[in-house]
């Protein structure tokens, strides 16, 4: 079956919540507590140890193949206008997120504050200032710069992960 790369992670998604909720239901029912007197059957939840360690294996096997499926999709496809893998676009757009963060906190500073002096309960006349020793309008010039970029990498890899399709055999 044909699956867009974005079709193809919510179905692995759903794929690993289904484990989970298997997982727990696993250990919710695998063993149970009967108080002294009480009618252990009566008290016995249902489960199936053959029946759950099969379904566990099967959901395995569909999320192995989706996995591999994505990845080498992830491989494969290069995002346009970028000289890129989508793999390597995967990489590239939580660098620029992590740049423009920086960026963020140092165009946000002034360019002479006054530091709050760490006395310790002491009187002090000294008073600090913290100077920016940078230019701060190219940081903001670089900042607005990265923002643009992240927007056009995340633009085109949803475009291109809402529109190329991958077969999927599960």
């Amino acid at each position: 079956m044909k699956y867009t790369s974005s079709e193809a992670n919510k179905l692995l998604r759903k794929l690993n919540e289904e484990r989970d909720a298997l997982l727990e239901k696993e250990h919710r029912s695998s063993t149970f507590l009967a108080a002294m007197g009480e009618e252990v059957e009566s008290v016995r939840p249902e489960y199936d140890y053959k029946d759950t360690l099969r379904a566990l294996d099967e959901l395995d096997e569909k999320i192995r193949i989706v996995k591999h499926a994505i990845n080498g999709f992830n491989l494969q496809h290069t995002v346009s206008g970028f000289a890129m893998s989508i793999d390597q676009m995967l990489v590239y757009i939580p660098q620029l997120t992590a740049k423009k963060q920086k960026l963020g906190q140092m165009k946000n500073r002034l360019p002479k504050q006054r530091e709050a002096a760490n006395t310790f309960g002491r009187n002090n006349n000294i008073i600090d200032y913290r100077y920016a020793n940078y230019d701060i309008k190219t940081v903001e010039e670089d900042y607005m710069a990265v923002t643009d970029e992240l927007a056009r990498a995340q633009t085109a890899l949803d475009v291109l992960n809402n529109t190329e399709t991958m077969e999927i055999e599960i």
